[in-house]
């Protein structure tokens, strides 16, 4: 079983900086692939960024390309999302998510874990 756990979420004005944290632990938490996906209020959950393991491969959203990035400390088990340039939209609960597999990296079904979610909310 893999444990998931995001930090960082937070209030922010447009324009500003957050950068979010997931911390991975259990017998199987290395060799992941990890995602963060967001979910805003009455809409579903989607796909925001994700990193192969051991990192060689990301991918992106169109809306959060070159505003976001996402990277790993392998050796301490955490990825990071640095997002920067923040807009009202990316208004969401912000979650970790880690895969056996990286295959597209966007799909949710391809996610065996999730985290509980971290708030993030920028104002206008």
């Amino acid at each position: 079983q893999v444990q998931l756990v995001e930090s960082g979420g937070g209030l922010v004005q447009a324009g500003g900086s957050l950068r979010l944290s997931c911390a991975a632990s259990g017998r199987t938490s290395s060799s992941l692939a990890v995602g963060w996906f967001r979910q805003a209020p009455g809409k579903e959950r989607e796909f925001v960024a994700a990193v192969s393991w051991p990192g060689a491969r990301t991918s992106y959203t169109d809306s959060v390309r070159g505003r976001f990035t996402i990277s790993r400390d392998n050796a301490k088990n955490m990825v990071y999302l640095q997002m920067n340039s923040l807009k009202p939209e990316d208004t969401a609960v912000y979650y970790c998510a880690a895969a056996r597999t990286y295959r597209s990296g966007s799909a949710l079904n391809e996610y065996d874990f999730w985290g509980q979610g971290t708030q993030v909310t920028v104002s206008s």
